[in-house]
């Protein structure tokens, strides 16, 4: 049974950890390699060896019980099997959740809802748009400037719950007169009682290009707002 125990023991160094009794009322930890390292944990790998050389070196007229280490083995294998399931789902879902460069493409020439500020009227003349409050607002105002800057129409939509508030412009001022093709820079201001709720404006602008980079989820070229994420896209028509 020494030569059991020394090949043992020798296996156990191989794999960075040395066997020793514990001092009175300590427990036995891993000791250091001749590098400095410190092994704390067994892999599947290790036990396998360790196994292997049990079953070299047993005594076969007293075999050792090797049931329990077998066991190990098969735990391990399953965690083994069950973390690279884990891995390729994943992956999938990573896959099915991105957007393809071919789904991209399908938004152009289509016009968007995304999140932005430029807004261009119909070709009936007006427009729509919505503003996204975080939270239940009693006032929401929208203002339409020019590209100058300068005020054009300001609207109370009143009150409207947490999530999106639609409104429509008729393109005029407000003294009745059409004020051209724009483009015109769209605000809201929501309020709840005295408190500011935060949003943001939603317009809606065609896109008319998709940017497909080499690395990278693709962007569309939305007019009036730039780059957008298709994630981004509230809706389209």
């Amino acid at each position: 049974m020494a030569t059991t125990s020394t090949a043992f023991d020798s296996t156990l160094q191989n794999l960075g950890i040395t066997r020793a009794k514990p001092a009175a009322g300590t427990t036995a930890t891993g000791a250091s390699t001749a590098t400095g390292k410190t092994k704390t944990t067994l892999d599947q790998s290790d036990f396998l060896t360790l196994l292997t050389t049990q079953l070299k070196n047993q005594d076969p007229f007293e075999p050792m019980d090797n049931t329990q280490m077998v066991a190990q083995m098969a735990q391990f294998s399953s965690v083994a099997g069950i973390s690279e399931m884990n891995k390729t789902l994943s992956g999938v879902a990573t896959k099915l959740g991105s957007t393809s460069a071919s789904d991209a493409m399908s938004y152009v020439g289509k016009t968007v809802l995304t999140e932005g500020s430029t807004a261009y009227p119909r070709s009936t003349g007006g427009l729509d748009g919505a503003v996204e409050l975080d939270s239940d607002a009693s006032q929401v105002t929208i203002s339409i400037a020019d590209a100058q800057g300068g005020t054009l129409r300001s609207m109370q939509i009143g009150k409207h719950a947490k999530g999106t508030a639609t409104f429509e412009w008729d393109g005029k001022d407000g003294s009745g007169n059409d004020v051209g093709a724009g483009p015109f820079t769209i605000t809201a201001f929501a309020t709840n009682g005295d408190k500011t709720v935060n949003s943001r404006t939603l317009v809606w602008a065609p896109v008319e290009s998709v940017s497909l980079p080499s690395s990278g989820a693709p962007k569309l070229k939305v007019v009036g707002v730039g780059d957008v994420d298709p994630s981004d896209v509230r809706s389209a028509t």
